[in-house]
């Protein structure tokens, strides 16, 4: 689950982690009445979205006032960002975060993440802060400095030293760097982050750390443990439709193509989404009903599927264990039938109860297409899209 910069900030604050002061906004109204408590003078007024590269997209101001931030605030709410992270069609700023101005000596980068290529928590930092850090992987892989470290053993001073020399910090600043990264890690560690990024890390005209952006993202199979991170879900940054599967237990996201998908395991959905790349076509989504969905969990599926009008065809795609085939053939009736099914309709049954999964397919009277196996059912559904193209 992402969170907004102000959040991050709360939560970084809780760990000693150094971050600037500031006041949030959902309103206008909030915006100005919390810049009239600011001491100033300089103001950095930045959008609240779930995506990097916002001062490109003039998502992040500097205003040398109050009046200037105040107005620059104003003109912030409603206004829609397109940063290369929110797609073409963008996000629009809900929510205004200003901040007291910094006076920056040097700007860097440091991010922690969880590796799953080594399962541990791994550091990236480097000197070149305020830039996209993909642009310096692809550029200069050299400025960045990466280092591992063992979750069961925590963090040693010798990846302290190997962060702090790397960035060629020397002295008080060096020192300083301890802190701040232990803290940091601290963080990541205690809200059960799968990535926390810092950039820019920025030392001021004071010799002092702070961390002027970030961006968290906490495990959400860790949520439960985390009530008070979970009540800072944004609803308005996710797509309505993974909201809403998300409410009906089902995993779902979004995707560019034409053929829904209804599948049960991620693995099984992964497949099929690949073999029906292999065969020309692309996934509109990725669905996992999951092991134990019921009639009326499908029905939901099948909604959420049609809900998308870029879907032209629909594979189910189900292998039966704990989830009994005829129990998913009856719902996909039963949603065929409430939705009055007009787009093609593939299906590929495996396992429990197959045999009465199929025969209740095959009397029900709808225009389903049965397929055999998974190459099968990629050929029908691709075929049955061309030919309604």
């Amino acid at each position: 689950m992402n969170i907004h910069e102000y959040q991050a900030k709360v939560l970084l604050r809780k760990f000693g982690v150094p971050v600037s002061d500031g006041v949030v906004g959902l309103t206008a109204q909030e915006a100005e009445k919390g810049i009239q408590t600011m001491p100033g003078p300089l103001y950095v007024v930045k959008a609240q979205i779930h995506a990097g590269g916002r001062g490109k997209a003039g998502g992040v101001k500097l205003a040398k006032s109050k009046e200037e931030a105040i107005k620059l605030s104003k003109e912030m709410f409603g206004k829609i960002l397109v940063t290369p992270q929110t797609g073409p069609e963008g996000k629009q700023v809900h929510r205004v975060y200003i901040e007291n101005g910094s006076n920056i000596e040097k700007e860097y980068y440091i991010s922690l993440v969880v590796d799953r290529a080594t399962s541990r928590v791994t550091f990236m930092a480097s000197t070149e802060g305020g830039v996209e850090i993909e642009e310096v992987a692809h550029s200069h892989p050299e400025k960045i400095i990466t280092v591992s470290v063992d979750t069961a053993a925590g963090l040693q001073a010798h990846h302290l030293r190997s962060l702090g020399f790397g960035l060629k910090l020397e002295g008080d600043l060096l020192k300083k760097f301890y802190g701040f990264a232990k803290a940091l890690y601290e963080a990541f560690i205690g809200c059960d982050c799968s990535q926390l990024e810092i950039n820019p890390l920025i030392v001021n005209d004071k010799g002092e750390w702070l961390a002027l952006d970030a961006k968290i993202n906490v495990d959400d199979n860790a949520l439960y443990r985390h009530p008070g991170i979970f009540e800072m879900r944004d609803k308005d940054e996710e797509d309505p439709l993974e909201v809403r599967a998300a409410d009906a237990g089902l995993s779902y996201i979004k995707m560019d193509g034409s053929i829904g998908c209804m599948v049960n395991g991620a693995g099984l959905a992964m497949a099929t989404m690949d073999i029906i790349q292999l065969y020309g076509e692309a996934p509109a989504n990725f669905l996992d009903v999951g092991g134990g969905a019921t009639k009326e969990r499908v029905t939901e599926a099948f909604k959420i599927i049609l809900s998308d009008p870029n879907v032209k065809a629909i594979l189910v795609n189900i292998f039966g264990g704990i989830m009994r085939c005829d129990v998913i053939a009856e719902g996909i009736i039963s949603a065929a039938k409430e939705l009055k099914l007009t787009v093609p309709l593939i299906v590929r049954l495996e396992g429990t109860n197959v045999e009465k999964g199929k025969e209740i397919l095959s009397k029900s009277g709808l225009a389903i297409t049965s397929a055999d196996n998974l190459g099968d059912a990629a050929e029908k559904v691709t075929k049955a899209v061309k030919k309604a193209a």
